[in-house]
Formats: structure tokens, sequence, C-alpha cells
């Protein structure tokens, strides 16, 4: 998720700081939420919004693994 992000913040010709400073959270907000170092949903979805992105949810495969086995 966090390259989806990276890719929408630089097609819209923003910098982190621009971003952050358009949803009132830290630089460094950005770049963790870029490099997958975690963020709340309420960060995630600021962040969204603010690149007018849309998160879609659907129905897990019953192929993959199940999280527990993941981690």
């Amino acid at each position: 998720m966090g390259d989806a992000i990276r890719r929408s913040r630089r097609m819209a010709g923003m910098t982190q700081a621009q971003l952050a400073t358009r949803t009132n959270l830290r630089q460094a907000t950005i770049s963790h939420l870029e490099n997958g170092e975690g963020g709340t949903l309420e960060t995630l979805f600021a962040v969204i919004t603010a690149l007018r992105l849309e998160l879609h949810l659907t129905e897990r495969s019953t192929s993959l693994p199940a999280l527990d086995d993941l981690f």
C-alpha cells in the first residue's frame, strides 16, 4: 500500500512535505506510511483522501495462507 501511496503522491506532483501539510501530518509520518512502517487508520484515510484515492476491500481468497501463518 505504501508503494501505491508514493506513486500517487508523485503523480500528483507533491512532495512528502506538501502532502503532510495538506493532511496536517508530519513529513516523517508520510515517509513511514510509504515505507510500510505502519500508521493508524485515521492517518491512512487522511492520506488517501488528500490524494483522491479509494480503498476497496474484497473477500480474501481461500488459496492464500492465513494471516496467522504469515506472522
